[in-house]
């Protein structure tokens, strides 16, 4: 078995700020992504069609303003 050194990665020119999130928008993810697990599971026992499933989640998605939601369809 050979043993290679590690040696320690050199940085990237990438000069990336990070911004802090605001508690608010925290929460607002987090009210999202609760109320999908809970349209999953309106919709698996048969109490929403798929239909219904995608309006109320377009809805949250504009009330809720989730992370990445100009990428979901």
């Amino acid at each position: 078995m050979q043993v290679k050194q590690i040696t320690e990665l050199t940085t990237t020119h990438v000069d990336a700020k990070r911004k802090p999130i605001a508690e608010e928008k925290l929460q607002s993810e987090y009210d999202y992504y609760r109320s999908l697990k809970l349209l999953r599971k309106m919709l698996d026992a048969g109490l929403i069609t798929k239909e219904e499933f995608v309006k109320i989640d377009r809805r949250n998605r504009q009330s809720f303003s989730p992370f990445g939601v100009e990428l979901m369809p």
